[in-house]
């Protein structure tokens, strides 16, 4: 007999398997919402302006060699890097979606999804086209395997984007939908816009980034939601062209660097639903991150070129949980199941509910200051919008 919220999940894919798979290009690509102040950039077809890159070298024969993500690619002159949107012109190393945005939405903070940032709140999000990853279950591939000439495109310099947040009323801007590590110039000055205007800054990433960058990012950036896809370096290599280690690296760098983590683990079945190695990226998790990390297990559902495959069973979500549990972690959730209990947030002190969530919506609340309404034990996250420097 299923359970009313493994109910309510049955219809939430049928659902979304249907807007994603007949909406999602239309719903990326249009304009956002009307903004105050007649917000309105301008949209064209391909990119609109290269822009220099950072974090490359030299090579002979005008070779560059990229060292921003761990692919590394070394790039021939007139050619471009493994993520189709940095391009060699002449031994110089250009980015072609600085400014350049596909997809401008204002979403609920609840969707990055971040369950211990400014709850309730809105997030100005952008992306660009590009990744540097090829995740056969993306959901989102419409835009992050095309390159910037595949898509239309807004004029959406960086100060744009912040007075077009302010304008929006959103309390954070988020690099979100592809892996914003490829756009990385336009999220760094957008980040160090964004704490100049006292707006928060954030990012939905893959992680799959170098440590140097990463570092510099981090002075710009005030949370990062982290896809941890699997503890097993063969899933990282069959199913997303990339490798486990750096994700954990970047990991445990955004935690020295002080900045908010929330990881999400897509459980697929057959893939990295064995609770064994769930078991062990638990542990590690609460051994390098700290137990009061917030993980969120979210529910896979059949699209791109795993449109053939089977969504999650909740029951296996909710083991998942309660694996985590007992390595320790203190903040599990389960995710694309709106109703589940799983959703809520309970003190890692006294047990008694906090945040109450349907999906992206947020209920009651029982925190004062950042702590506990009941026992004043502090919840980890960012619960006060930061202060214009």
């Amino acid at each position: 007999m299923k359970s009313q919220s493994a109910e309510w999940c049955g219809w939430l894919l049928d659902r979304r398997a249907f807007v994603q798979t007949g909406l999602c290009a239309l719903a990326l690509l249009t304009l956002p919402r009307p903004l105050a102040g007649g917000f309105g950039p301008s949209v064209q077809y391909g990119f609109i302006r290269p822009h220099p890159a950072k974090f490359f070298r030299q090579l002979p024969g005008q070779v560059v060699r990229c060292e921003l993500c761990p692919r590394r690619c070394e790039v021939s002159p007139g050619e471009r890097g493994e993520c189709g949107v940095r391009e060699n012109r002449q031994g110089q190393y250009y980015t072609l979606v600085y400014g350049n945005p596909c997809a401008v939405h204002v979403d609920p903070i609840e969707k990055k999804p971040f369950f211990h940032v400014l709850p309730g709140s809105t997030s100005f999000s952008i992306a660009t086209a590009g990744c540097n990853l090829r995740c056969k279950f993306c959901q989102n591939w419409e835009i992050s395997q095309a390159r910037p000439e595949e898509t239309y495109n807004f004029d959406l310099p960086p100060e744009a984007v912040v007075a077009a947040a302010h304008q929006s009323g959103a309390a954070s801007i988020a690099h979100t939908y592809v892996e914003p590590v490829i756009f990385y110039e336009y999220m760094l000055e957008v980040g160090r816009l964004a704490k100049k205007a006292g707006v928060l800054n954030v990012c939905h990433s893959a992680g799959y980034v170098n440590p140097e960058p990463l570092a510099k990012l981090a002075e710009f950036l005030d949370a990062a939601c982290i896809d941890l896809k699997s503890f097993d370096n063969r899933f990282y290599q069959e199913l997303t062209d990339g490798e486990v280690a750096p994700v954990l690296q970047t990991l445990k760098l955004l935690r020295q660097k002080g900045i908010h983590v929330e990881i999400v683990n897509l459980v697929i079945p057959q893939y990295n639903d064995a609770m064994e190695s769930v078991s062990r990226m638990c542990q590690w998790i609460a051994r390098e991150l700290g137990p009061l990390t917030p993980l969120h297990f979210s529910r896979f559902y059949p699209l791109h070129k795993m449109a053939h495959h089977y969504p999650t069973p909740v029951s296996t979500l909710e083991q998942a949980r309660e694996t985590a549990l007992a390595a320790g972690l203190k903040y599990v959730y389960i995710g694309n199941c709106p109703g589940h209990p799983g959703e809520n947030s309970y003190c890692h002190h006294c047990g008694k509910l906090v945040i109450s969530r349907r999906g992206y919506q947020v209920g009651e609340m029982h925190l004062k200051g950042g702590k506990c309404g009941y026992c004043g034990a502090v919840i980890p996250g960012r619960w006060h919008p930061p202060r214009p420097s």
